[in-house]
């Protein structure tokens, strides 16, 4: 038995008193686990399964099981804003798509960086929504240790001036420089302007982005990002919902 912080990512009824929860816990990774009777009226857990809710949860772990138990989770704190608009939750459920599938080994970084981008999105305005996710997922994906190559070139490690526009190739793992940009056909334009907001966004600083092309423009780059270094050839469904919502 363990005792750890944890996050709750995805749950669904099991049975007539039980629900299925799948969390992201700072000792273990996302764990899934049978939260029994936790649907009677004077359930020990409460209300404390909602989405996105923060607290400690008591598991039992199975090693020859991918289904744990959770014995008792005390909440400590609750989302409620995340669901307030469709931007947010749609935000939020991004986030947590990208923990579910790539959160399974033990990290707390992953754990506290997803925790830090709910609550930034949480507080934010429908405006403010694309940058405090675009940031809390590039920083979930630099915690899971795919961060991309932004300061120096992904080829030839070349430092770049910070007023250099370059070349994104998502397969290189990063910036390429204009000398290296003819070995990556395909690879994005990336304006120094961009390059110094993922900078920012990966050094834990908050950047706004400013009109709808720019965010969509962030919102691919960071989901082909996705698909070439964490994908398994699944879709992203929550994401590219979330991507929708701004079309």
């Amino acid at each position: 038995m363990i005792e750890t912080a944890a996050i709750v990512l995805h749950a669904f009824d099991y049975r007539e008193t039980s629900r299925i929860v799948r969390l992201a816990t700072r000792e273990s990774g996302v764990v899934s686990a049978i939260a029994k009777g936790s649907r009677r009226p004077k359930s020990r857990f409460g209300q404390g399964l909602d989405l996105f809710t923060s607290g400690t949860a008591l598991l039992v772990l199975h090693p020859s099981r991918d289904l744990h138990t959770l014995a008792g989770f005390d909440a400590s704190r609750a989302r409620p804003a995340l669901a307030g608009s469709l931007a947010r939750f749609g935000a939020a459920a991004a986030l947590a798509e990208i923990c579910l599938r790539f959160g399974t080994e033990a990290t707390a970084g992953v754990h506290d960086a997803l925790a830090a981008g709910f609550d930034r999105v949480a507080i934010s305005a429908d405006a403010e929504v694309a940058a405090a996710t675009i940031a809390a997922a590039w920083r979930i994906v630099g915690e899971l240790g795919f961060a991309p190559s932004l300061e120096s070139c992904a080829l030839c490690q070349r430092d770049l001036t910070v007023d250099e526009d370059v070349r994104f190739s998502h397969r290189s793992g990063g910036a390429v420089c204009s000398t290296c940009r003819t070995l990556v056909p395909g690879a994005r334009n990336l304006p120094a302007a961009a390059r110094a907001t993922l900078v920012a966004w990966m050094d834990n600083r908050e950047i706004p982005l400013h009109d709808a092309q720019t965010a969509k423009a962030h919102q691919r780059l960071l989901r082909e990002f996705l698909e070439e270094h964490l994908g398994d050839g699944r879709a992203f469904p929550a994401f590219q919902a979330w991507e929708r919502l701004g079309s």
